[in-house]
């Protein structure tokens, strides 16, 4: 047993002896490679530390060039500043010299034109002397006589000039006065036009303002571009505001807008979409307009861009008048009267009808509607008289036919009839009313009549009650207090007639 034990003893002692060497043995070259891979990568660090200091003395030498090359420029061009400068010194020198010289010759030609003028004016007296001597005449008598047949014969000049004077301060007149009265127009214009050229579009809620402006406001700038119109965006809740003098733009303005806010699509793609289709519907929707009227008015055929033209006058107003509701007066009036007169009532309601077409072009193309619309139906073959009527309903011409005369007299009956513009026929009413009413309110008035569009109240009272000075001081009161209580434009003639009757019955 103890021989089994010593020996299995000397086999372990043997086998770890064996093991530490082999262990020995396999540290000393790890450690061995280990040390040539730190000198191996000691030299490549300093191969490349040799790399990177000749590559910054070749970075060093280029820059150290290239500041050489750059101050001998700087020098080159100091150097070529200053020649520069010495010649430009050289030219001044010579140009200060030639202005001396210049100053020196114009003193002398100065003191040569002295002497020269006090012998002229020695040779002017010695002249006059002997002409005295000669003429027997002293210079004032002499100048008095040159004078006085210098005026005979300048007179006519003269009737001339001032007569040519006279037609400038004329021409001069009118055209100060056509300015005034431009510029009383202009303003009248645009506090009247501020309350009946804009559209109000309702908005489902204050949130579609910022999708109307959109980004940087691109939205509200494509739509003004596009649509020809001011778009108002304030603080009123749930509404904006397009403004425009071209009513037929405003329409397509207000519909593209009311389209846009229903879709909710709102960017400048959409919009053009909607505008192009907008526009679209429109065109048609002129061409029937204008097509009811002439089936309504059986006045068929007629060119088309005729028909579509009526049908754009409902998109035009004339001092707040709508334009076809003017044009459709004027036909029926005029087809009446001719047919009264004898003439041919569809002529006159044809020429009627076409007597303002050309207005449904001025804000597009300016000028004169007349002209236009003259213009037009002459290109569209329409009948002579109807040319007329355009003419003349506006003094261009002389009514030429019962028909155009017609027309003369419906469209001054149209424009000038109360409540045809400027005044809606609803207040013009009230204010009739009003008038009346004042006068009635006052003791011994048996009856009041507003008359001439109402700028005339004529009041008839009771001659028992009412004497002649009585009714004076009524016409006084009537007046103050319809200054007092009526808004008007212009002036109100208050008329007070005071009639004393005896009646007797012979029988």
């Amino acid at each position: 047993m103890l021989a089994t034990a010593g020996a299995g003893l000397l086999l372990v002692a043997v086998g770890s002896g064996t093991t530490y060497m082999w262990l020995r043995n396999s540290s000393s070259k790890k450690f061995a490679y280990m040390e040539l891979e730190a000198k191996a990568r000691a030299k490549a660090i300093e191969h490349e530390s040799e790399r990177m200091l000749q590559d910054a003395k070749v970075r060093i030498k280029e820059e150290e060039l290239t500041l050489e090359k750059s101050f001998q420029s700087r020098i080159q061009e100091v150097e070529k500043r200053n020649r520069n400068l010495i010649a430009e010194s050289r030219e001044l020198k010579k140009e200060r010299e030639k202005l001396q010289q210049l100053q020196y010759r114009t003193i002398e030609k100065n003191k040569i034109l002295e002497k020269l003028e006090k012998k002229k004016q020695s040779i002017i007296d010695e002249t006059i002397k002997k002409m005295e001597s000669v003429a027997s005449m002293t210079e004032e008598e002499a100048k008095a006589e040159i004078l006085e047949k210098v005026e005979l014969k300048c007179h006519s000049d003269i009737a001339a000039i001032v007569r040519r004077y006279e037609h400038q301060a004329k021409e001069e007149g009118e055209k100060k006065a056509n300015y005034i009265l431009a510029q009383a127009t202009t303003r009248y214009a645009g506090e009247f036009a501020g309350e009946r050229l804009i559209n109000l579009v309702t908005l489902p809620s204050d949130d579609h303002k910022g999708r109307i402006i959109g980004k940087e406001g691109r939205n509200i700038k494509a739509l003004e571009t596009l649509l020809g119109v001011d778009i108002i965006i304030d603080e009123t809740p749930g509404v904006i505001l397009i403004s425009s003098f071209n009513l037929y733009r405003r329409a397509i303005a207000t519909r593209v807008i009311e389209l846009l806010v229903e879709d909710g699509r709102i960017h400048p793609g959409r919009i053009e979409e909607i505008h192009e289709k907008v526009e679209s519907e429109f065109e048609k929707k002129i061409y029937e307009e204008g097509e009811n009227i002439l089936i309504d008015l059986g006045l068929f055929p007629m060119h088309e861009e005729l028909i579509k033209l009526l049908g754009r006058l409902k998109y035009r107003a004339s001092y707040g008048q709508n334009a076809l509701a003017h044009t459709l007066e004027v036909a029926r009036l005029a087809s009446v009267m001719a047919a009264e007169m004898g003439g041919d009532e569809k002529l006159a309601l044809r020429a009627g009808l076409l007597h303002d077409v050309g207005k449904a072009l001025t804000q597009d193309f300016g000028g004169s509607h007349v002209e236009l619309g003259a213009e037009l139906c002459r290109k569209y073959g329409e009948h002579p008289t109807v040319i007329n009527a355009i003419y003349a309903h506006h003094g261009h011409e002389e009514p030429d036919s019962v028909e155009s005369a017609a027309v003369c007299a419906a469209d001054t009956l149209s424009a000038a009839r109360p409540g045809a513009r400027r005044e809606v026929l609803e207040s013009f009413t009230k204010r009739v009313k009003e008038l009346e009413e004042i006068a009635l309110g006052r003791e011994g008035v048996e009856r009041a009549y507003a008359i001439n569009a109402g700028r005339e109240l004529r009041v008839i009272v009771d001659a028992g009650e009412i004497g002649d000075n009585e009714a004076a001081m009524l016409s006084k009161e009537i007046a103050k207090e319809i200054e007092d209580r009526v808004q008007y434009p212009g002036e109100i003639k208050v008329n007070v007639i005071r009639e004393s009757r005896s009646i007797n019955y012979a029988r």
